[in-house]
């Protein structure tokens, strides 16, 4: 079989991590221009000032994608480049930038996909209390509209933010990415809050100022729990594990998933965070819960899950054993059903049609003697991720599209530009693109919407 004829299939960037262009037209500075100059935070010191110079090379990029066949391309907006000071004065040569990128899009036959924000936080607004601070709820909306103003008559697909327990997670309690702090669990829990808000509040005045039909979600993530057996009482004990609600940090995925999409925070969590629990009004839920069009998600890894005797779920130790096979980044286990079951169990619990926002593996891609850079290990990871999606499909699970992350190897936060992503090899000296093996295979996947992929 094949994937249903409408289904998408694209490739994804974020803003920061390749447009370069840092002090160029206007734009501003963001939290990760800042944290990448603080000697220490980044491997070897990178940081984005150049990046892929995307800003300068979009025109190149756009054709490597159109050659490549991709259907649509989630990118994100610079908020500092379009708003410098995150509120107020529009740069109008940072919005011109977004402007042509999408009539580029267009002209090549890509769908844009639209991510308002993807971690670049304005520095201004950090100074101002970022996510702390109530009016970040209103400051979303404003930059929302601005853009909804300038791109809504041309771009239908639209994701709020990227990976919310990234963004207060690792941002503001844990202090790993920009802008390095951290916050009590309590402040991040109230963060955490504005920021579902924040999402809701875009999603209206995206429905407001948008022309036309329009598709609204935000890009969620998680670790993907795997059943150890098919059996019944594995699959159950995976499934509440996934959901649970009850570490005292920013990794709960119900946490951010019910109440965008059931109107109300996980029941468990308020018995398990006690004082800590923001102050939450029924307006403030109904604004989280605006409609949304499907479900955006992030998969990448796992790990096994079996049931104890009383059917509690638990951990298996060492799930993939020694030596498994994984990416260069310490966390990219290889689990190629996680597809399957991030589809299957978040299908069944939202009813959503669901997009995978992002997939990918990272590796040490260099450019061989012959010229072409071989990335073996890329096309099987994409082959086993793609045909463990494949099953959910076939068992019926509304699997609307997958993004390929990322279409060219780019800044990887705190790692620089050490692991490549990319589908297209990017010399950063010289701002070469090499097309990877990788590429041409997803280009012939494409071509034949996965007819000759196998059923994991």
């Amino acid at each position: 079989m094949s994937f249903p004829p409408d289904f998408t299939w694209g490739v994804a960037a974020a803003a920061y991590q390749i447009e370069g262009a840092a002090a160029t037209d206007g734009r501003g500075p963001s939290v990760w221009d800042v944290f990448s100059h603080e000697p220490g935070k980044i491997f070897e010191d990178h940081h984005g000032d150049v990046a892929c110079d995307h800003y300068h090379r979009y025109a190149e990029d756009v054709a490597l994608m159109r050659e490549m066949g991709a259907q649509a391309y989630r990118l994100s907006l610079s908020w500092p480049r379009i708003l410098p000071e995150g509120t107020g004065r529009v740069n109008d040569k940072g919005l011109a930038f977004y402007d042509r990128l999408v009539d580029s899009l267009l002209a090549a036959g890509i769908t844009p996909w639209v991510t308002l924000f993807h971690w670049d936080l304005p520095q201004a607004l950090q100074l101002r209390g970022a996510w702390c601070n109530r009016e970040i709820v209103d400051w979303f909306g404003d930059y929302t509209a601005v853009v909804a103003d300038k791109l809504g008559d041309r771009v239908k697909h639209w994701m709020t933010i990227n990976e919310p327990p990234v963004v207060i997670g690792l941002g503001y309690h844990e202090g790993m990415f920009a802008p390095g702090q951290k916050l009590s669990f309590r402040e991040c829990l109230l963060g955490s809050h504005h920021l579902l808000m924040a999402h809701g509040r875009a999603t209206q005045v995206l429905r407001a100022r948008c022309r036309g039909p329009i598709k609204v979600s935000l890009a969620h993530t998680g670790r993907e729990r795997i059943p150890a057996t098919q059996s019944a009482a594995d699959i159950a004990a995976a499934r509440r594990d996934y959901f649970a609600c009850t570490a005292k940090n920013m990794w709960n995925l119900s946490w951010w998933m019910d109440p965008v999409h059931l109107g109300h925070y996980p029941p468990e969590a308020a018995e398990a965070f006690g004082a800590d629990m923001p102050k939450v009004t029924d307006a403030d839920l109904k604004l989280i819960a605006q409609p949304i069009d499907f479900t955006g998600y992030n998969c990448y890894s796992g790990w096994l899950v079996r049931a104890r005797p009383d059917g509690s779920p638990e951990n298996v130790p060492g799930s993939w054993g020694i030596g498994n096979p994984r990416g260069t980044l310490s966390w990219l286990h290889i689990a190629p059903d996680a597809t399957y079951w991030a589809a299957r169990f978040i299908h069944e619990r939202y009813r959503l049609p669901v997009v995978f926002t992002e997939n990918g593996y990272c590796n040490t891609d260099f450019v061989h003697l012959d010229g072409r850079v071989h990335d073996p290990q890329r096309i099987d990871f994409l082959a086993r991720y793609l045909g463990a999606m494949k099953r959910a499909v076939a068992e019926g699970v509304p699997v609307a599209g997958y993004f390929y992350w990322s279409v060219m190897d780019n800044f990887e936060w705190k790692e620089g530009y050490k692991d490549r992503f990319g589908l297209i090899h990017v010399d950063y000296q010289t701002q070469k693109r090499t097309p990877k093996d990788s590429y041409f295979w997803y280009r012939d996947l494409i071509r034949t919407n996965g007819a000759n992929l196998p059923t994991a």
